[in-house]
């Protein structure tokens, strides 16, 4: 019963794990360096799998309006910054020190929302009504994701061409490699194995349960990462990265008391 409980939680670290270690073996190992390239390819993947499970019945697609999908844009876009910045950090960082990356954003965030949380400023006030007329259009998750992928894949592709990562990807020393064919069709899977295993992760526990399943697995993959991928340690960076994951646990742990 107890594995029955757990086995969300554990599928979720387990497509974390692998989905970033796969990521990072085709920015930095195979060292494709093309993200509008790479990222369009995991967003149309995403894309299509969805519209084809929607239409299969095997997930729940309950479909959208134009006036939602509209709404929705500032989601989107915030959501193709993100990814767009992340991969430009795991392309360069080991992964340990990209989680630490990746929280210091969030504590930025989070001191910004501090500071205007008494008087806001005219973009935080848009991002509240942003957040209120998002709720107000009932988009499910998996909806709004495949909105964020469909947007993402057209302005990516748009991109493309300006940016040069068309000619440069063309010259790819490992583009006809099956490593690199592999690499490329395995994260654009395994992104959307993942997106299905967090939302039923969150459909089936609570926000701080899920918290604590994210914790875990960031934890899981920095430690796995140094035996899979030449990470240079010293003492102060391992202090770092354990402080990083401490300060993510306390963090954890005082939501938990205010609730």
């Amino acid at each position: 019963m107890n594995l029955v409980r757990l086995s969300p939680g554990l599928i979720f670290c387990l497509f974390f794990v692998v989905s970033h270690f796969t990521n990072k073996y085709v920015l930095s190992v195979l060292k494709f360096t093309f993200p509008t390239i790479f990222l369009g390819w995991q967003t149309s993947t995403g894309a299509l799998l969805l519209y084809v499970t929607g239409k299969f019945g095997w997930v729940e697609i309950n479909g959208f309006t134009r006036s939602a999908a509209l709404l929705w844009l500032p989601g989107s876009i915030f959501f193709l910054g993100n990814i767009y910045a992340g991969s430009k950090a795991l392309a360069i960082l080991p992964i340990p020190f990209f989680f630490v990356i990746q929280n210091l954003s969030e504590l930025v965030f989070f001191l910004i929302v501090r500071l205007t949380q008494r008087e806001p400023s005219s973009w935080m006030k848009i991002l509240r009504v942003f957040q209120r007329s998002s709720k107000s259009n009932h988009l499910s998750d998996l909806e709004q994701q495949l909105i964020n992928y469909m947007i993402s894949t057209f302005l990516l592709v748009s991109a493309a061409h300006p940016t040069g990562d068309v000619f440069g990807a063309l010259e790819f020393p490992f583009l006809m490699s099956y490593k690199f064919h592999s690499g490329c069709f395995a994260s654009g899977l395994l992104g959307f194995l993942l997106l299905l295993a967090s939302v039923k992760m969150k459909s089936g526990q609570t926000p701080l349960q899920c918290a604590i399943w994210v914790l875990m697995a960031k934890i899981m993959a920095s430690g796995l990462s140094v035996f899979v991928f030449i990470t240079e340690l010293s003492p102060l960076t391992v202090y770092c990265i354990l402080t990083n994951h401490a300060g993510e646990a306390l963090s954890i742990y005082s939501d938990k008391i205010q609730r």
